[in-house]
C-alpha cells in the first residue's frame, strides 16, 4: 500500500473519531447580548433611584411654561445615541481584535493537527510494514523468544505511540471545534453591531433634526426665560436639593457598602475557621486511631507472652473491610473506659465541627446588599481629592467665559465656571470617583456628576452627550461627555461646578484652567 493510501487511512480514522462531535447551533444569543441584558438589568435598580429622587427634586415645579422642558426628551435621545455609538465603536474594535487573536489559533491548531495526521499516518504505515502480527499469534508462532519478545515490545512501543497522538488529536480537534464555535459569536456579535450602529445613526439623525426645528420654534421663548431672575434661583436651588440627596444616598449606600464588606470578611473567616476545625478534627481522629490500633496491638502481644506462646498475628475480616476505621475492643476495666473517652472525643469533635458549620451558615443566612444599593458608594478614599488641589486639569479645552462669583445679569452669581467649546468636544473627569448622576436636568441639560469621595463632587452641565452612566467608576482624564448646549443654553461649552459637603466653592484655585 502507498504512502497516500496510509494517509487516507489515517484521516479515515480521524472522521470517525469526530463523528459524534455536534457543531454547536448558530443563530442563538451571543454572549454579547446575554453580558448586555445582565448588565442593563443590574443598572435598572440604580436608574430608578436616581429617578425617584429628581421627580422628588421637581415635585413642586410645573414644567408647563419651561421651554427647555420641550428639549429634554429629544438632548435625551441625542446623548443616548451618541453613547451607545461610542460604545458599539469601541465594541467593534475590540471584537475584531478578538477575532484576529482567533484566527491566527486556528491557524495555528489546524498545522498542529496536519503535523499530527502525518505522524498517524507514519504510525500506521510502519506498523502494516512490520506485519501488523497478533500478538497471540506471535506468541504461539514458536519463534525464537527473543525475537518474540523484541516484537512484542516494538508493538507496545507503536500502540502508546498512538494513543498518545489519538489522544493529543481528539483534545486538539475539540480545541478547533471551540475556536470555530468562538470565532462565530464573534462574528455574529459584529454583525449585531453593525445593525445597531444603523439604528443608532438614524436615530441621531432624526432627535438632531427634531431638536433643530424646535429650537426655531422656542428661540426667543428660551432667550427670555434664560434672563429671568426667578429662573437662575431656581436652577440653583435645584441644584443645590439634587447635590444634598445625592450625599444622603452616598452615606446611605457606603453604610451599606461597608456592612457588606464586612459580611464576605466575617463569610471567608467563618468558613477558613470551619476548614481549620475539620483539618484539626481529621487529624486528631487519625491520632486517636492509631493510637488505638498501637494499644490494641500491644494488648494482644502482651496476652500471648502471657499464655507462654507466641500466635501469629491473625487478620481480622473485619479489618479488612473497614481497614481505615479500626475497631475499638471492649475490656473491662481501662479497656472500656478508654473506648468510651474516644467515643465522647469524638463525639465533641463533630459537635465543635458542626457549631463551625453553624457559625458560617449563620452569616451566609444574611442577605448580600443589592447592585443598586451600593452602586454609588465612593470608589475613592476621603482625603485622595483634596491632596490634589491646584494639579487638577481642565475639564474640556476652551475659554473660560464666566468664573465663579460673578454676576449673571439681574440673576444670582455663577456658582460654577462656563467654558466656551466645541459641539461634541470630549469632556473629562478631573480625578478619578464614581458617577453618581447622569441625567437630563432643567436648567443644565444633559449633567453628569462625578463624586470623588470626601464628599467632594465635579460637576458637568449643558453637556451634548453623557458617555458614563451612573455607577460607572472613572478615572482622572476619561472622557465623560461631550460638550455642547443642551438645557436651553444659547452658547456651546461646559457648565462645570466643585462642591464640598453641598456647598459650591471656587474651582481656580484647584484646577488649571
Amino acid at each position: 500500500m502507498s504512502h497516500s493510501s496510509f494517509r487516507n487511512a489515517a484521516v479515515t480514522l480521524l472522521l470517525m473519531m469526530s463523528l459524534g462531535a455536534q457543531a454547536a447551533p448558530f443563530g442563538k444569543a451571543t454572549e454579547r447580548s446575554k453580558q448586555k441584558a445582565a448588565a442593563e438589568a443590574e443598572r435598572a435598580g440604580v436608574q430608578q433611584k436616581l429617578s425617584a429622587l429628581k421627580k422628588d427634586i421637581s415635585k413642586t415645579e410645573s414644567a408647563k411654561d419651561d421651554a427647555a422642558d420641550t428639549l429634554a426628551e429629544s438632548e435625551q435621545a441625542i446623548s443616548d445615541a451618541n453613547r451607545s455609538l461610542r460604545d458599539l465603536q469601541q465594541e467593534q474594535g475590540d471584537t475584531n481584535v478578538k477575532l484576529q487573536m482567533l484566527s491566527a489559533e486556528h491557524d495555528k491548531l489546524a498545522a498542529t493537527v496536519a503535523h499530527q495526521k502525518q505522524q498517524l499516518a507514519k504510525l500506521l504505515r510502519d506498523q502494516y510494514v512490520a506485519g501488523n502480527e497478533d500478538r497471540i499469534k506471535l506468541l504461539l508462532s514458536g519463534d525464537n523468544p527473543n525475537r518474540i519478545n523484541r516484537d512484542l515490545q516494538m508493538m507496545a512501543y507503536v500502540s502508546q505511540a498512538q494513543a498518545r497522538l489519538l489522544d493529543a488529536l481528539r483534545a486538539n480537534l475539540k480545541a478547533v471545534e471551540v475556536n470555530q464555535d468562538e470565532a462565530q459569536n464573534a462574528k455574529d456579535e459584529l454583525e449585531e453591531i453593525a445593525q445597531e450602529q444603523l439604528q443608532q445613526k438614524s436615530k441621531l439623525e432624526q432627535e438632531k433634526a427634531r431638536r433643530a426645528a424646535l429650537l426655531t420654534t422656542l428661540s426667543k421663548k428660551l432667550l427670555a426665560q434664560r434672563k429671568e431672575a426667578g429662573n437662575l434661583e431656581r436652577d440653583e436651588q435645584r441644584m443645590t436639593g439634587l447635590v444634598d440627596k445625592l450625599n444622603k444616598l452616598i452615606a446611605e449606600q457606603a453604610i451599606a457598602a461597608a456592612a457588606e464588606k464586612k459580611r464576605q470578611e466575617q463569610l471567608a473567616a467563618a468558613k477558613a475557621a470551619a476548614k481549620a476545625k475539620a483539618e484539626a478534627d481529621a487529624r486528631a481522629l487519625a491520632k486517636a486511631r492509631a493510637a488505638e490500633a498501637e494499644r490494641q496491638r500491644l494488648a494482644k502481644a502482651n496476652n500471648n507472652t502471657k499464655s507462654g506462646t507466641i500466635k501469629p498475628a491473625t487478620p481480622n475480616p473485619a479489618d479488612a473491610i473497614d481497614a481505615d476505621e479500626p475497631k475499638v475492643a471492649v475490656r473491662p476495666g481501662a479497656g472500656t473506659s478508654s473506648g468510651a473517652a474516644g467515643t465522647a472525643g469524638q463525639g465533641a469533635a463533630t459537635a465543635s465541627g458542626a457549631a463551625g458549620a453553624g457559625a458560617a451558615a449563620s452569616v451566609e443566612d444574611t442577605p448580600p446588599a443589592k447592585a443598586a444599593d451600593i452602586a454609588l458608594a465612593p470608589a475613592a478614599p476621603a482625603g485622595a481629592f483634596a491632596s490634589l488641589k491646584g494639579q487638577l486639569r481642565a475639564p474640556v479645552a476652551g475659554k473660560v467665559a464666566a468664573k465663579f462669583g460673578s454676576k449673571r445679569g439681574d440673576g444670582p452669581s455663577w456658582k460654577g465656571v462656563f467654558i466656551r467649546a466645541g459641539e461634541g468636544a470630549d469632556v473629562h473627569a478631573i480625578a478619578g470617583g464614581r458617577v453618581v448622576f447622569a441625567d437630563w436636568l432643567r436648567g443644565f441639560g444633559n449633567l453628569i456628576i462625578v463624586d470623588h469621595g470626601g464628599q467632594y463632587m465635579s460637576i458637568y452641565g449643558n453637556n451634548q452627550s453623557l458617555l458614563k452612566r451612573a455607577g460607572d467608576i472613572v478615572k482622572a482624564g476619561d472622557p465623560i461627555a461631550s460638550a455642547g448646549n443642551s438645557g436651553g443654553n444659547e452658547e456651546s461649552g461646559l457648565y462645570f461646578e466643585l462642591r464640598h459637603q453641598g456647598a459650591a466653592f471656587d474651582p481656580a484655585g484647584w484646577v488649571k484652567f
